[in-house]
């Protein structure tokens, strides 16, 4: 089953439930795919569906400091439940060990030094961990190791 067909099974059985906040989760990923492919005038594969997955993550993940200052819970929890929901279409994320593990692989690959060599390792970096790791995380690891 393509990934595409799965978000529209789990939009199906989230509606049967009525479960809102999954319903427009997903709906707003179908959405984005939909977006994209008329942009560029493409049929997204499974790759492509998960970069946008990726995408949408970032954006709640982004807005999530911004309702802990304001105090808004409410917004708060329907937020976390919106990456839960989306963490769950992709691959198993990478914990802090081994992120570390790739950026010194990285590091030595690329023969860094200093805090210039910061493209060419996260260039080095970001396809072996695409949608696995966030980029801020990532680029935190890489400050600190190089510092």
């Amino acid at each position: 089953m393509s990934l595409k067909e799965k978000l529209m099974d789990d939009l199906k059985v989230a509606m049967k439930e009525k479960d809102i906040i999954r319903k427009n989760t997903v709906q707003m990923v179908r959405s984005s795919v939909l977006q994209y492919e008329k942009d560029n005038l493409t049929e997204l594969d499974d790759e492509g569906v998960l970069d946008v997955i990726a995408r949408e993550l970032k954006k709640r993940r982004d807005v999530l400091p911004e309702y802990e200052k304001s105090g808004r819970d409410d917004l708060l929890a329907d937020i976390n439940k919106e990456i839960e929901t989306l963490l769950a279409y992709l691959p198993e994320q990478l914990t802090p060990e081994e992120l570390e593990a790739i950026v010194v692989a990285a590091i030595a690959e690329v023969g860094a030094t200093s805090m210039k060599d910061m493209g060419k390792i996260m260039a080095a970096v970001m396809p072996k961990t695409k949608g696995r790791a966030d980029g801020k995380m990532i680029n935190a690891i890489v400050k600190a190791k190089l510092s």
